[in-house]
């Protein structure tokens, strides 16, 4: 079995097309890595990278991504829906096949430690490759944003993993790690009211929401700490945005366990929550690539809604998972652009 590694970096840029397709050269350079796709978000100022290829050469791709895309983005200017700690914000590496977590724990920390020494760029480790439980957590890691990050680097608590803890002004800091196969979905309202997408949000999200009372105050127990209501949806991170091009609002969500919460469970439940606050939801987006087996989960669940609809083929179940999760309703969703196995 061949060894594949994914890596799917985020870079703080969805604007400029030109600088984009400069930082996705630097992964094309790189021999025996495939490029697999380029997303960038306008509202969210942010494109997603996605390749693959061998564990060491993944990992030079995701070097010279980084020399690259630190060199062209300029984070004290930079503006976007997303919250974000640097030019490049996040660096995941992915087992596909061959691989074990473990290896790509050992990938972000030689990139970690590569890109604070070459770059000095701070980098934090996440998910996998987390030195501690209390960095598991992205969304720990990225409280305060860039903006904070002078802030946060006085604080002996936020340490980075790699490097000094001084602020570079211009590329911030990086998070690097490892995790298993994570959808970035994204699930449209008919609404701009970022508010009831934000509700929606607290309701599914796995970590849930403070308890709050009548008056609108912090319920705590016995030992002072606040209660929290679970969310609904396990497996699961989400917030609520507002996408300025379309005027819509979002559930931002990420699927960090496909089997434990697909895209059709996602949607569902957010079709569920936006009615209870009179809004709809009538469509969605995958950011970046999917699983096929995502898909066809999806296609099952609904085709077992419709008797005339038992025995589909592969393809026919991915295009009814695409129709009835409205995958098509921003920009057309191609499943040989869009599903990882058709890119390999």
């Amino acid at each position: 079995m061949q060894a594949l590694v994914e890596c799917v970096p985020n870079i703080s840029e969805g604007n400029n097309q030109a600088l984009i397709e400069k930082v996705a050269s630097a992964v094309r350079a790189v021999e025996g890595v495939k490029l697999l796709g380029i997303e960038p978000d306008k509202d969210y100022n942010r494109s997603v990278v996605t390749f693959v290829g061998e564990p060491e050469a993944v990992l030079k791709a995701a070097i010279e991504l980084t020399r690259s895309a630190s060199a062209l983005i300029d984070m004290r200017v930079h503006k976007g829906e997303h919250p974000r700690l640097g030019a490049v914000d996040v660096v995941p590496f992915v087992p596909i096949s061959g691989v074990s977590m473990d290896d790509c724990v050992r990938l972000a920390r030689r990139y970690g430690e590569t890109v604070s020494t070459e770059l000095k760029i701070p980098v934090y480790l996440y998910e996998a490759a987390a030195a501690s439980p209390a960095r598991r957590n992205l969304a720990d890691i990225r409280k305060g944003e860039y903006e904070g990050l002078p802030q946060k680097l006085t604080d002996p608590h936020w340490k980075p993993d790699f490097g000094r803890p001084e602020f570079n002004e211009r590329s911030g800091a990086t998070v690097a790690g490892a995790r298993t196969f994570l959808i970035a979905y994204n699930v449209n309202l008919n609404t701009p009211d970022s508010a009831i997408a934000h509700e929606i949000a607290l309701r599914i999200r796995e970590s849930g929401r403070v308890k709050k009372d009548s008056a609108g105050n912090t319920v705590k127990d016995s030992d002072g700490k606040s209660i929290k209501i679970p969310g609904t949806l396990r497996a699961v991170k989400a917030m609520g945005v507002f996408v300025e091009r379309h005027n819509i609002a979002q559930v931002s969500i990420n699927l960090v366990d496909f089997e434990v919460t697909g895209p059709h469970q996602a949607f569902d439940e957010v079709k569920r929550q936006a009615r209870t606050l009179g809004a709809e939801a009538t469509g969605s987006e995958i950011v970046g690539l999917s699983p096929l087996k995502a898909l066809l989960q999806a296609g099952t669940h609904y085709a077992q809604q419709d008797k005339n609809k038992q025995r589909l083929s592969e393809r026919e179940l991915v295009a009814l998972a695409v129709a009835r999760l409205g995958l098509s309703q921003l920009e057309p969703f191609e499943p040989s652009k869009k599903i990882i196995e058709y890119q390999l």
